[in-house]
């Protein structure tokens, strides 16, 4: 299941961590998005000039290639932070308190170990297009920047994992179902709820809850 969790805060320093945190997800989030806008732009000139003037943007499949990194990672921890990555609850949504903080950093550290490895490797692929000097087929745009992105997204989607371990940790010392500066365990019926006030506004959504 995949949606946006609720995180709390408070005025602790792993809430103002988190918070602070937040910021950087959020401006890189941005940008990713922004990618995604000028994609399209490019995508309609493209096809416009084509059809218009047989002429299309030069380097454009190079131009999208590169982009696509930009796009897939620069989000990643974001959307960790929001707990919108899709994953399999069917379990976790019958724990409770301190059992099921632990098995949210058992998860968490194993996630943790596959993106640092990950991150080991997106580097050395990076360097090595950054030795080389290596290009795209059409145009020679450089890769090396599209290459970076990876280790880079990957190196902020494990310090998010590291604030989220504390904050577990924190949670099974402290005990409790409410705990900070960690997504919460939402049950299908919530989520369902929340999407609806999202897209329909929480007015809306009240007026059909009140109607049913």
């Amino acid at each position: 299941m995949a949606g946006s969790a609720p995180v709390l805060t408070d005025r602790s320093p792993l809430s103002i961590a988190d918070q602070v945190f937040h910021r950087l997800e959020s401006m890189l989030n941005l940008v990713g998005g922004i990618v995604i806008l000028l994609l399209v732009f490019l995508a309609t000139a493209n096809i416009l000039g084509r059809w218009l003037f047989s002429l299309p943007v030069n380097g454009y499949v190079d131009w999208v290639e590169q982009a696509m990194a930009f796009m897939a990672f620069l989000g990643i921890a974001y959307t960790q932070r929001e707990g919108g990555h899709i994953r399999m609850d069917i379990l976790v949504t019958h724990l409770h308190g301190r059992l099921l903080w632990a098995v949210e950093l058992l998860s968490t550290l194993i996630m943790l170990a596959v993106t640092l490895v990950l991150i080991y490797g997106s580097s050395l692929h990076f360097y090595r297009a950054w030795s080389i000097g290596d290009s795209s087929l059409d145009i020679n745009l450089p890769t090396w920047p599209a290459k970076l992105v990876v280790p880079f997204s990957l190196t902020i989607l494990a310090l998010r994992l590291l604030l989220q371990c504390w904050g577990y940790i924190r949670a099974i010392r402290k005990g409790g179902n409410r705990p900070i500066g960690v997504p919460l365990v939402e049950d299908a019926a919530r989520l369902a709820k929340a999407e609806a006030e999202a897209v329909m506004g929480a007015g809306d959504s009240q007026d059909i809850g009140e109607s049913s």
